[in-house]
């Protein structure tokens, strides 16, 4: 899996990126959502360099053989952890974890490697669940549907 800078856009994206593929089921409603919530400017690139991380992931995934899909997340738990050591910047950690919880939600439902990929952030970033309800609470009340 490559690295990126520490707190870079890359490295942010390239969380969303990996709950937008976690559940093995990318569907539509998560790239209108991509696009109504303009995550590319919210974490400081291009349309085209966010496209770019995405497509970088699936790469890695393949490369590595870690994607294999049954209903949970391509990765495993030390490379999730890894993943997430990449942003350590407490602000972009709420923003990033925003966003994919923003995501995750976009088909109507929070699938299992979905769901891993969120407790994963909490877990790894020291947030606490209540951290997570507020975010989630914040993102219920500014619904873009």
């Amino acid at each position: 899996m490559r690295k990126y800078t520490l707190n870079s856009p890359q490295a942010a994206a390239r969380i969303v990126a990996l709950t937008i593929i976690a559940d093995g089921d990318v569907v539509s409603a998560e790239f209108a959502l991509l696009e109504d919530l303009a995550v590319h400017q919210k974490l400081g690139l291009e349309r085209d360099a966010l496209h770019e991380v995405l497509d970088s992931l699936c790469e890695d995934l393949l490369s590595s053989h870690q994607l294999a899909w049954a209903d949970s997340c391509p990765v495993d738990q030390f490379t999730l952890a890894e993943l997430m050591q990449e942003i350590d910047d407490p602000a972009l950690r709420r923003k990033v974890l925003s966003l994919c919880i923003k995501l995750a939600q976009a088909d109507g439902h929070v699938a299992p490697g979905e769901t891993i990929v969120l407790s994963a952030a909490v877990e790894n970033w020291g947030l606490s669940q209540q951290t997570l309800a507020a975010i989630d609470v914040q993102y219920a009340s500014s619904q873009v549907w």
